[in-house]
């Protein structure tokens, strides 16, 4: 009888630690999905940059001229990176924008909702939606966006700059003047109305004007611009549209340009998408119901380089990058206005944005001719 009590015992003892060695492996293999799973942070980017999948992939590449473009180059390590990167995305608007659920449920800047009207007018009137005959040619495309920095004074890179097939400039950053550092050559300029150029001699010829429409009445304005109606200049801040004064109140922060030296089929359409992306997908900005507030929107930079990864099989950018740390370093490459002039923004996240860029710059995602990110 002792014995069976003895031998009932030792069954217990051993279920005992059967399963809280099963409780124990299980928890085990579980610590070890998780730590699997912290290798992507938590955006779904891959945190180890220089890991041997990048090392690999570059390789396939290596064959490659210097100079010679890489087909898919971009695109590959981007998905190698962030594996939830989803290439197909067109720059601009066409008329099928309607039917992009990505951006139909979201107000500007993040989508187009209740801007139907206004864009059906537009694009009856611009007719062209993609870039020009010989750049849609091209079985490769080298792409180059050129921020305002003042990171590209004195970097005598225009030649280089000017090797790119598309050459993307940001609001009315110039051109002439300034050819050594920052090039001579321009395939669009995207911009919103308070950034667009308003000294019509310094609009380069042959490129485009891109709209980035970050709130209604930037699609409004745009429509002005396009069917050339009359837009005079009212006060600061206004401007005045056959006989209605449109002013700072009307949700514009300071004065725009009354006229856009380009013909309609010179004008597109970003799309919002880019924009949509660029905050809440890549840098993680608030979500905020979809609505534009406090820090979540990127800047155009930012959303530039969104748009290249989609449509550019090779991404680099030049004057990107503010050094907080050098208050009088220029802040533009135009200007003598100093860095230490640069406010928190109310709009921007900075220092996320710059997280960001510098993910692509580490993986070889772009390449930064200005080493300024």
């Amino acid at each position: 009888m002792g014995i069976l009590i003895f031998m009932r015992n030792l069954l217990l003892v051993l279920c005992l630690f059967l399963v809280l060695g099963f409780l124990y492996y299980s928890a085990w293999k579980l610590h070890l999905l998780r730590w699997e799973d912290t290798k992507y942070d938590r955006l779904g980017f891959l945190l180890k940059l220089d890991s041997r999948l990048l090392v690999e992939l570059a390789a396939k590449y290596a064959n490659f001229t210097e100079g010679v473009c890489k087909p898919g180059y971009a695109s590959a390590l981007m998905t190698t990176i962030f594996p939830k990167f989803s290439k197909p995305a067109p720059m601009f608007l066409d008329d099928s924008f309607r039917k992009w659920t990505r951006i139909r449920n979201f107000f500007p800047p993040f989508g187009i909702k209740g801007q139907d009207n206004l864009i059906k007018a537009i694009l009856s009137a611009t007719k062209e939606y993609r870039l020009t005959a010989a750049l849609d040619s091209l079985s490769c495309r080298r792409c180059i966006i050129v921020g305002n920095g003042g990171v590209l004074a004195n970097k005598s890179l225009g030649s280089k700059i000017d090797e790119y097939d598309v050459i993307v400039r940001l609001n009315s950053a110039p051109v002439k003047g300034f050819e050594k550092d920052v090039g001579s050559k321009t395939t669009m300029r995207i911009t919103y109305p308070e950034g667009a150029i308003q000294k019509l001699e310094q609009y380069e010829k042959n490129s485009l004007f891109v709209l980035a429409g970050f709130k209604w009445q930037d699609f409004k304005w745009l429509k002005y611009v396009v069917y050339k109606e009359k837009v005079l200049p009212w006060r600061e801040g206004s401007f005045h549209v056959r006989g209605k004064s449109i002013s700072a109140s009307d949700g514009f922060w300071k004065s725009v340009a009354t006229h856009v030296p380009r013909e309609p089929h010179e004008i597109r359409i970003l799309n919002p998408y880019f924009i949509q992306e660029a905050a809440f997908t890549f840098i993680g900005l608030p979500f905020n119901n979809g609505l534009m507030g406090r820090g979540n929107i990127p800047t155009l930079g930012s959303v530039a380089v969104t748009m290249a990864l989609h449509n550019c099989d090779e991404v680099a950018v030049a004057g990107f990058g503010y050094n907080m740390n050098s208050p009088s370093a220029p802040l533009h490459y135009y200007e003598t206005i100093k860095m230490s002039a640069i406010k928190e923004s109310w709009t921007h996240n900075i220092q996320r944005e710059k997280e960001f860029l510098r993910k692509l710059v580490k993986s070889g995602v772009i390449t930064d001719l200005t080493n300024g990110i």
